[in-house]
């Protein structure tokens, strides 16, 4: 399709608005992306062939969502260079999803979660909620990140052992596995073996950018050339066709089953890209937006469903490849894509005879190149409520089903999020010091003071829990108090909480009992029109409310002098004025 007639097609999206013709497809770059794709494209093909695997899929399913979702998700996405491809964590939440393996239709069932995925992204995108990652905690992904890299690496000592345990814990297998070191077949954990030691090697030479792709060649002949007849190969597990997907309709019958997994699978691949949009500058010099890649992601996800294709996410590790390789454009992901198709039409039958324990070693790597020790130590060091998330999070990713850790994580997340800003109170006293215009911020007094006025300006959230955290932070009124002010400086306040209102009212009364006052100072105006609608003004008494201007602290000075005169009437001393 002429770029004319694509740039068209998106602006009837509503993406056409983010990008340009120079954002798809330029000729004076063509050979930057071309040589980006091709590099892209052929390490692709045994990454997503991993992948399926790790997911319990058919090789065949991971190759046609990257071969897809890649080039669908250059066009649709915000970013120029995300890569949205299958991935390792994406792929263990579909292993953990019963439909996919035990239904009457597994296949159907993989590919209708695909495309609820996709559907969930695309709503979040379309909805611009992707501010909404901010509240996950870094805490949270620290531990799931590193649990489902050492479910990567646990899941795989199977395949590059030839040792088979019958456990369906993946940490049970392992000790399994342990306690039958003599059973494990020595020609397959040599091709493991030496799949492991070739990429280690090869990524610190000059063919890094295809060191998978050697390595796994290099291992898997060595098949053929020793005669192991015994080691499983990819054909062994399933059939790759010199064809390319057509088009399937899924059962729709399956849609409540799947609903959880997917939710799982969309906040999942959406972090994942979302370190993309971040990390990841677009050739304009802006960052992309989140909720437009949200979108892509969506679709190219809907796209990969309807063509046989399993879930995917925007990946960092492919994103860090095509850019590093010189793209410039979108193109180079388009062409990633072609390369795949084209190599499935040339090249099925070498792609089937790939050694199983090859691509295990492939994704044992890719499970040590995962794990963030010290990402863990940092969260470690910040306190023991992260401490405690952290272990939580990681435990319930090794232990419980992924799509359950996933939510796990995700209230977790808003847990700690609300305990945060329930604490995050503080009140400050501003005092006016003689001969000064401007006041002087110290900590508030214990008790109230009285014949005094008290100024103090709150810091911090003012809903729910935090009410109580501010009452207790408040002067204590005590039996002799008598002829006190306190101000209460609410600039900033856009709205208050019942439960704050309730505070503040109960506090008063306690004042007015002792003959004192409570004033409200900066007041916006909207804010006064709720507490009045809601009965709150005449609580307070309406000669106690002082509107904020444009001059910050303007209100607060007029509160501080009428609160003198009034001290001074009621107890016949003159303070100092300010």
């Amino acid at each position: 399709m002429p770029a004319c007639s694509m740039l068209a097609l998106l602006e009837v999206t509503g993406h056409g608005r983010q990008m340009n013709r120079e954002d798809l497809f330029n000729p004076k770059t063509l050979v930057n992306d071309a040589t980006a794709g091709l590099t892209l494209g052929i390490e692709s093909i045994p990454d997503a062939m991993a992948s399926a695997l790790l997911a319990a899929a058919n090789p065949i399913n991971g190759l046609y969502a990257v071969m897809l979702a890649t080039p669908v998700g250059a066009l649709f996405a915000s970013s120029v260079f995300m890569s949205v491809q299958t991935t390792s964590a994406m792929s263990l939440v579909v292993a953990d999803v019963p439909q996919v393996h035990t239904s009457d239709d597994p296949t159907g069932a993989l590919f209708m979660l695909a495309i609820l995925t996709g559907i969930i992204m695309l709503t979040m995108g379309l909805l611009k909620l992707g501010f909404v990652l901010r509240f996950v905690s870094n805490a949270v992904m620290t531990g799931f990140i590193n649990g489902v890299a050492l479910l990567i690496i646990l899941g795989q000592l199977d395949n590059l052992t030839g040792f088979s345990s019958e456990e369906s814990n993946k940490i049970l297998r392992t000790f399994n596995l342990l306690r039958n070191l003599g059973e494990v077949h020595s020609q397959t954990l040599i091709i493991g073996l030496v799949t492991i030691l070739l990429i280690v090697v090869l990524s610190r030479t000059k063919l890094k950018s295809f060191g998978m792709v050697l390595a796994l060649i290099v291992a898997s002949l060595m098949v053929p050339i020793f005669s192991w007849d015994t080691v499983a190969r990819v054909a062994d597990i399933a059939e790759i066709p010199n064809s390319l997907p057509h088009p399937v309709l899924p059962s729709f019958s399956m849609i409540p089953a799947l609903l959880i997994p997917a939710f799982s699978l969309a906040f999942v691949g959406l972090v994942q890209g979302a370190g993309v949009s971040q990390n990841y500058v677009n050739p304009d010099g802006e960052y992309p937006d989140s909720s437009g890649d949200f979108r892509g992601q969506g679709v190219a996800n809907i796209a990969a469903g309807f063509f046989q294709g399993m879930p995917v996410g925007g990946s960092l590790s492919a994103t860090a490849l095509v850019h590093s390789s010189g793209a410039r454009t979108r193109f180079a992901n388009i062409f990633a894509g072609i390369i795949i198709a084209v190599s499935l039409l040339l090249f099925g039958d070498a792609v089937s005879a790939l050694a199983m324990p090859s691509l295990a070693g492939l994704l044992i790597v890719v499970g040590f190149q995962t794990l963030k020790p010290d990402d863990i130590v940092q969260v470690w060091k910040t306190g023991q409520v992260q401490k405690l998330v952290l272990v939580t999070t990681f435990a319930s990713t090794l232990i419980i089903p992924l799509q359950y850790a996933v939510l796990l994580g995700v209230i977790l997340s808003t847990v700690l999020f609300v305990i945060r800003q329930s604490n995050k109170i503080t009140i400050k006293q501003w005092v006016f010091e003689p001969g000064q215009v401007l006041p002087i911020e110290k900590d508030p007094p214990e008790v109230l003071p009285s014949n005094q006025v008290t100024i103090l300006r709150p810091y911090g959230s003012l809903f729910y829990a935090a009410a109580s955290v501010f009452e207790e932070q408040l002067p204590e009124i005590m039996d002799d108090t008598r002829h006190a002010v306190m101000i209460l400086n609410l600039r900033g306040r856009e709205e208050l909480g019942s439960t704050f209102l309730e505070v503040i009212e109960r506090y008063s009364d306690n004042l007015k009992q002792q003959e004192c006052r409570l004033m409200l100072s900066e007041v916006k105006p909207e804010l006064y029109e709720q507490m009045r609608d809601t009965g709150h003004v005449d609580a307070f008494a309406i000669e106690n409310f002082f509107i904020r201007t444009r001059k910050v602290g303007e209100a607060t000075i007029a509160a501080y002098r009428q609160a003198l005169d009034w001290v001074e009437a009621v107890s016949e001393r003159k303070p100092e004025s300010p």
